[in-house]
């Protein structure tokens, strides 16, 4: 008995010992899609500051636990998974991707929010979400994807793109979204020497682009957000050592030409129409011989004729594009997490001679100190970026006779064949497009850095406010240089002789500096059922620019060297946002900023920015736990934006300025010179252009969040608008000046829907579609007078669109074709449609526009085990397009090109018409453009263990630009602007890439 109460006794003296024991937990976390272990995951103890990560393994080892702790897996794009410690020694935590994009982040201005608690317009796409393919410009990683945003981009390698959200807000100025890069605004401006103003940004390193839409959601940024804002945060520091290295190789194709008549169809055409000009086909010299590229040449009277398909000769046969990148992720100093990245990047443009090289460096270091009271975030970005440009040829290239031959044995003109009127004089004619490639050497260098230095600080004191600083800059330098020698042929190089010409060498530099400062606090607070989140600051930013110019360093008559400062540009705003959350279902959002701009004058120099929205998550007032609909969100929302972005030269314009003439405009009195003091146009009564924009959306989930999306109408009125118009006679230094005019809308709907068709172990299937309607009308003008825009090429030139109050902009403003019993246009043949019984401009009327009526994207990701096959496409519906290309080229006159012969688009003997004159005014040269297009199409096959299961490998081929669908009879129905004057097209490409990750 005392035995037993001895041993009871001992026990009861040691529970509490057992109690307070603590154990160590070890183990492994893992994708569940792919098997493959997952580094950088947080491993936490609720409740507690005892946490750690999981090694480049997957594994980790968490210590100090007791019975009953909660430990915490969390890691972004999954979900969250809790495990109760009860002494377990080893286990392994399988993590599932976050289905609910309804939890994702959406960074907006000075801040981020759960997309479930946001109040505005915004749209968020991350990796896993962005186009494959080729893609070299960040922006065309979202292209397609949203609804709201279309993209048009140029088939010049590395070139710029057209970026349109919401069809923009501007008649006159910029409609170009605002882009900021980790918190640094950039400027929109294109630098010398370089394709476009995002060409230096290596898309690799970008981790996530939110789209912020509607005032409510932009107002924060005031001066510069009435045509949206495109948020890009790039990829950040890792504390487990990592290595991805990314590979992708194409190989291009030129696809379609515009139909032009070939050398036996001209020959034919040239017999018919101008029966006494058969002398000029061909050449005289029977000892001629073809180049390789030529098909055998024939003979007529004694001449010999060749078979030239111009247009092929100006382009490569195939292009290659090498991109290539290598990302090192880990702890340096054991502290700071820390990701580099460097890129490459070479294209072959489809010209000849076209090339765009760019090499790029980027830094991201995230460390924590003080217990994770202070964040640090230093981005750093360094590129070079080199070019070949090219001059457009492809006009030339439809004109040139196809009877003539590429190159001439003994041609002083650099061995190409030209149009001469004698053997050192040029005809006023169509130039050699082959010699204007392979002659002209145009190249461009640009040196960029940019980036920024952020901390936020939660202060030790006062944990409930965070003080944050965010200090930026991007200095671009860039130059631009331009050889062509003496036997040149082109029209920039010689004109038209030979003798007496120095050639042409040019070069150009800028050099421009963006600087930023932001300060502002963030104060967070639960109070009851109550989150108060409300942020204040300010925003400094500087723009400076200078341009260095050399016309002709060849000719000794030429003007001097000419360096152009522009004047400062300053942007200064004061900004303050609240938010307020009440029972985690009704949410308000305040935002107002005041902004002040150096362009404008003292009494309009500040612009005030409100904006308010408000949220309402109706499922937890509406809807049963067990609904079908398992989120629903009403959003509402108004606000005020600015528009300041006036072009370099304008940058003082309410100011009286004289600037002085340049050496080619001076005073002779004697033997002495005085430089000429020129007055400038001047308006000191330019005030901002204001946005006003209202939104309703509704967010939605349905069958547990397998499917969301959104639903958005807004409407947006523009007023006293920025416009380079007319002023009155006399009434000041030009006829035409910036000035504040009139006002326009626009208003549409906008669909968005996400699918999970399948989700299982080893198959899934996401979907996403999305539509967009919007209709952009002319409020005011002033005077109500129609603005005449859209210059056009062909006859004696002129214009073919207009500006007209209740019209869509950039509607074409034509004659209307009047046709046959046949249904064929007679030639000269229009209504009079004001029944004077004379034809002249008062009969053209507003046909049509270039706004699309639907804009469509779909997108579709698909994983069998270890394939993955991937395609999105694009639709535009009722867009028009002006073919310039047929009417200023399909007229049977056109087959005499001054003193020598001309080709012209096969279309000219479907219409046969004869004069240029009035014809190409018609209507007739309105086509319907709608078009489907994929963008790309990828197939990939990853092995995710390799290398004893220390890597994963992925393979991918894929094809970019496989088709487009279209009636549009030119060479391709994206346009921008509406009008078709021949483009640089677009290529088809053969993708070929591998992703290695260690």
């Amino acid at each position: 008995m005392k035995t037993s109460y001895k041993k009871l006794l001992l026990l009861v003296l040691m529970l509490p010992l057992n109690l307070l024991a603590q154990s160590k937990l070890q183990g492994v976390v893992t994708d569940k899609t792919t098997g493959q272990p997952l580094p950088g995951v947080n491993v936490t103890v609720k409740g507690t500051n005892n946490g750690v990560s999981t090694n480049f393994d997957g594994q980790f080892s968490l210590s100090n636990l007791k019975n009953g702790d909660a430990v915490l897996f969390t890691f972004l794009g999954f979900k969250e998974q809790t495990i109760t410690f009860s002494g377990q020694n080893n286990i392994t935590v399988v993590m599932q991707e976050e289905s609910s994009k309804l939890d994702e982040v959406v960074v907006v201005g000075y801040g981020s929010v759960k997309k479930k608690d946001a109040t505005g317009s915004a749209s968020v796409l991350s990796t896993k979400e962005f186009n494959k393919g080729a893609i070299l410009t960040a922006e065309n990683l979202l292209n397609g994807r949203v609804a709201g945003v279309t993209i048009n981009t140029s088939g010049a390698p590395g070139s710029g793109s057209e970026i349109r959200i919401r069809g923009g807000s501007s008649l006159f100025t910029s409609n170009d979204p605002l882009i900021v890069i980790d918190g640094l605004p950039i400027e929109n401006k294109t630098a010398t020497g370089s394709t476009s103003f995002l060409a230096s940004l290596n898309p690799s390193t970008i981790e996530s682009m939110t789209i912020l839409k509607d005032a409510s959601a932009t107002a924060i940024y005031g001066s510069r957000a009435s045509n949206g804002v495109i948020i890009i945060t790039t990829k950040k520091g890792s504390k487990n050592l990592s290595v991805d290295y990314n590979v992708q190789f194409s190989i291009g194709k030129l696809q379609k030409t515009v139909d032009v008549l070939n050398s036996s169809e001209f020959v034919n055409a040239i017999e018919t129409y101008f029966p006494d000009e058969t002398n000029l086909l061909g050449i005289d010299d029977p000892t001629t011989s073809a180049t390789d590229n030529l098909a055998t040449p024939g003979i007529i009277e004694g001449r010999i004729l060749y078979n030239t398909d111009w247009q092929k000769e100006i382009y490569r046969k195939t292009t290659e594009t090498v991109n290539q990148d290598l990302t090192l992720r880990g702890n340096l100093f054991k502290a700071v997490p820390t990701r580099l990245t460097l890129g490459n990047t070479y294209q072959l443009g489809l010209r000849l001679t076209n090339k765009f090289t760019r090499n790029s460096v980027g830094l991201a270091l995230n460390p924590t100190l003080f217990k994770d009271h202070l964040k640090l975030s230093v981005n750093a970005n360094y590129s070079n970026e080199r070019n070949r440009f090219t001059n457009g040829v492809e006009g030339g290239a439809l004109r040139f006779d196809p009877t003539k031959p590429v190159r001439l044995d003994g041609s002083i003109w650099g061995g190409y064949y030209e149009n001469t009127t004698s053997p050192t004089e040029l005809s006023n004619t169509a130039r050699n497009p082959v010699s204007e490639l392979l002659l002209r050497n145009d190249t461009g260098l640009v040196n960029r850095i940019f980036g920024n230095v952020q901390a936020d600080y939660k202060l030790h004191f006062f944990p409930d406010l965070r003080a944050v600083v965010n200090v930026g800059i991007d200095k671009i330098k860039g130059e631009r240089s331009l050889f062509l020698p003496k036997y040149a042929g082109t029209a920039d190089g010689n004109g038209t002789s030979f003798s007496g010409k120095y050639g042409n060498d040019q070069f150009e530099s800028s050099e421009s500096t963006n600087k930023l400062f932001d300060g502002y606090l963030v104060y967070n607070k639960q109070i009851g059922k109550l989150n108060l989140e409300a942020t204040a600051g300010y925003s400094y930013q500087k723009f400076e620019s200078e341009n260095f110019t050399t016309r002709n360093r060849l000719n000794p008559t030429s003007a001097g060297p000419e360096t152009t400062i522009d004047t400062d540009l300053v942007l200064i705003g004061f900004f303050g946002r609240t938010n307020l959350t009440l029972n985690e279902k009704y949410l308000l959002t305040l935002t107002y900023r005041r902004d002040g701009s150096s362009r404008f004058p003292t009494n309009e120099k500040w612009g005030n920015f409100p904006a308010a929205s408000f949220a309402w998550k109706m499922n937890k007032d509406l809807l049963k736990e067990d609904s079908v609909i398992s989120d629903l969100k009403l959003r509402l929302g108004w606000g005020i934006t600015g528009q300041q972005d006036l072009p370099n030269d304008a940058r003082n314009y309410y100011l009286p300025i004289y600037s002085t003439g340049n050496t080619n405009s001076q005073y002779y009195f004697g033997p002495e010179t005085y430089i000429v003091g020129l007055p400038s146009p001047t308006n000191p009564f330019l005030k901002w252009e204001e946005t006003t924009t209202y939104n309703a959306g509704l967010d939605y989930g349905i069958l547990n969040n397998r499917i969301t999306g959104s639903i958005d109408a807004f409407y947006k009125q523009s007023d006293d608008l920025l416009a380079n118009v007319a002023f009155a006679d006399g009434g000041n230094f030009s006829n035409a000046g910036w000035q504040n005019i009139g006002s326009f809308t626009t208003k549409g709907i906008e669909l968005n829907i996400n699918a999970e068709v399948a989700k299982t172990e080893n198959w899934n299937w996401n979907l996403n579609f999305n539509a967009t309607k919007y209709e952009r009308r002319i409020k005011e003008l002033a005077f109500g007078s129609n603005i005449l825009v859209g210059g056009i090429g062909g006859g004696t030139g002129g214009t073919i669109q207009v500006h007209s109050e209740g019209y869509t902009p950039n509607s074409f403003f034509v004659y209307k074709q009047l046709y046959d019993a046949d249904n064929n246009p007679i030639e000269g043949a229009y209504a009079d449609l004001n029944n004077d019984g004379i034809i002249n401009n008062n009969d053209r009327y507003i046909y049509n526009n270039p706004d699309p009526d639907f804009v469509l994207g779909f997108q579709s990701n698909m994983n069998y085990k270890n394939f993955d096959f991937s395609f999105n496409l694009r639709a535009s519906i009722g867009n028009r397009i002006y073919n310039n290309v047929n009417s200023s080229r399909a007229q049977l006159n056109l087959l005499k090109d001054n003193t020598v012969l001309g080709n012209i688009p096969s279309s000219a003997l479907e219409s046969g018409f004869t004069t240029t004159s009035d014809v190409i005014l018609s209507d007739y040269y309105i086509e319907n453009a709608s078009f489907l297009r994929m963008d790309n199409a990828t197939l990939g096959y990853t092995i995710p263990k390799w290398i004893d299961g220390k890597a994963s490998l992925r393979f991918n081929i894929g094809v970019q630009n496989p088709f487009v669908i279209t009636k549009y009879s030119g060479l391709d129905p994206e346009i921008t602007g509406g009008i078709d004057n021949t483009i640089y097209p677009r290529q088809r490409q053969i993708l070929f890439g591998a992703n290695v990750k260690f």
